[in-house]
């Protein structure tokens, strides 16, 4: 049996890149000497900030990032292998001042081996008044990506693409064997939907779903679910924080299981071409 000790990291982070730094190292200590050889953090790990002046004033590359220099160093420190689950960083792109939300993927010697900038940005008014415009702030990525590990196929997403099976399906048929969903979930939403779309995600793709999330009420008064949790590829909940308090979630994943789930149900064979309906008359 092939097995992989991880740990979700589940933050409230606070809204500069050093304070976020001092608040997660604990955390991703306690997460290597209880043996994780993976370690994962939820979107915004180096700050959270709704204001757009105040985010300017402390948005920089992922290079100069004060967080995610700290968070490199300290992979290679542990001999860990880190997924900061997002940083907000300046995003590079030429007349576009909006930020990037960035999964970064650092080896156990500090290096950056991967990063996805998220696909889907959350625009949405919710039935609670809860009004959410993330695209603009954020430039949405253009490309999604399957790291490789030593335990294998890590797909990247981030919180607001779990509403997008196809992305979790493509990743699975490029090799993922995990799929990361850092996020910062509404209230209203991680209780209405958080698990039921983190089940469905790793039972359509025979994958391990490895969601590490903010939690509770953050300096900017938004409020996130916490719940931070580990799925199965037959999609029984094998780990859970129930709860909205910064802490560490342990599992060990019997990355077998992605074998087996896939030779029970090999959905991921079975795609046909089809042809799309026509649009209902309004």
């Amino acid at each position: 049996m092939t097995t992989l000790p991880v740990a979700l990291i589940q933050t409230r982070t606070p809204a500069s890149p050093a304070a976020a730094l001092a608040h997660v190292e604990p955390l991703i200590r306690e997460a290597a000497a209880g043996g994780a050889k993976l370690i994962l953090t939820p979107e915004g790990t180096n700050f959270l900030i709704q204001d757009r002046a105040r985010r300017d004033a402390v948005l920089e590359t992922q290079e100069r990032d004060t967080a995610v220099a700290g968070l490199r160093g300290l992979a290679a420190d542990l001999g860990v292998w880190l997924l900061i689950g997002s940083a907000i960083v300046r995003s590079g792109h030429a007349g576009d001042d909006r930020a990037a939300n960035r999964s970064l993927l650092v080896d156990d010697r500090g290096g950056v081996v991967a990063t996805y900038d998220k696909l889907h940005v959350y625009d949405v008014d919710l039935p609670t008044g809860e009004r959410w415009r993330e695209s603009a702030t954020v430039r949405p990525g253009d490309g999604a990506v399957v790291a490789d590990t030593p335990w294998g196929g890590l797909g990247l997403t981030i919180c607001y693409d779990i509403r997008f099976p196809q992305l979790h399906r493509a990743l699975a048929k490029a090799g993922a064997v995990m799929i990361a969903v850092p996020a910062a979930f509404t209230v209203p939403t991680g209780e209405a939907h958080w698990e039921t779309l983190l089940r469905a995600r790793a039972i359509e793709t025979g994958c391990y779903v490895l969601a590490p999330a903010q939690a509770g009420v953050h300096e900017d008064g938004r409020r996130t679910w916490g719940r931070s949790t580990v799925i199965a590829p037959w999609g029984e909940v094998v780990a859970k924080l129930d709860h909205d308090e910064a802490g560490v979630l342990f599992a060990t994943l019997d990355l077998d299981a992605v074998t087996r789930a896939r030779n029970a149900v090999p959905q991921l064979t079975h795609d046909r071409e089809f042809a799309a309906p026509a649009p209902l008359a309004s």
